[in-house]
């Protein structure tokens, strides 16, 4: 009788467990399609918009627009010879859907300024309706062939930045990331509008209060088949 009392109770622990088990795979499966389904309150953020890249495909700004979509930034231009042969068709397309559009470089601390300028400026034409560039400051100097010091980044970002706003005639936008603020604390160094990264709650990394907030980088919608950039301006 023991015996049989003790494979009972062996049995229902392991139904438990069993249990415990599938609540977890289950909230955890509703916690990541919760998140990738995830925007901020329009009425908290009435300007909403979207960050678009080479990666992302064919995407439909007609239907951006029709789940809250504003705007949209396009990736126009990576380093000195990197570009997103894309960028002109999803430029026309988005200003056809109503968006208003602005280009974004991805600045490589490994080149030299004057090379990303000439294939930023290649890129992007000189328009009096679009949005302000923006820099995307991502990659560190780490992960260079050579050294590069802190001091000859900063110098670099400085000379493009000028030379981007001399192009455009607006002032640049600067997207940085955590790991590029934590290497070289560029938000308090440089008095441009700041664009965060956060999905979902909003970031403090910067010093400096922010304009735009790319609050889920990984947003499932019907605008798509890839997983897009949703961004959102401060009120």
């Amino acid at each position: 009788m023991a015996r049989g009392r003790k494979r009972t109770g062996g049995s229902w622990l392991v139904r438990i467990v069993a249990l415990v088990l599938l609540v977890v795979a289950v909230g955890g499966a509703w916690l990541w399609w919760d998140v990738q389904h995830w925007r901020p309150s329009e009425d908290a953020f009435p300007d909403q918009g979207v960050l678009v890249g080479a990666h992302h495909g064919n995407v439909n700004f007609r239907t951006v627009g029709a789940i809250g979509g504003r705007f949209a930034y396009l990736e126009a231009s990576i380093g000195a010879e990197g570009q997103d042969d894309r960028f002109a068709r999803n430029f026309a397309r988005a200003n056809e859907a109503g968006l208003q559009v602005g280009a974004v470089h991805l600045f490589d601390p490994c080149t030299k300024a004057d090379g990303q300028s000439a294939n930023f400026v290649t890129m992007v034409p000189r328009t009096d309706n679009m949005l302000p560039p923006a820099i995307a400051l991502g990659r560190t100097a780490e992960t260079c062939d050579e050294r590069v010091s802190e001091a000859a980044v900063e110098s670099e970002l400085m000379t493009f930045i000028n030379q981007v706003e001399k192009h455009t005639g607006k002032p640049v936008i600067l997207k940085v990331k955590p790991q590029f603020e934590a290497a070289y604390a560029i938000s308090g160094k440089l008095e441009r509008q700041l664009w965060v990264n956060g999905t979902r709650f909003e970031p403090t990394y910067a010093q400096r209060p922010w304009l735009l907030w790319s609050a889920n980088e990984n947003l499932r919608t019907e605008a798509s088949d890839e997983l897009l950039e949703w961004v959102v301006v401060r009120p």
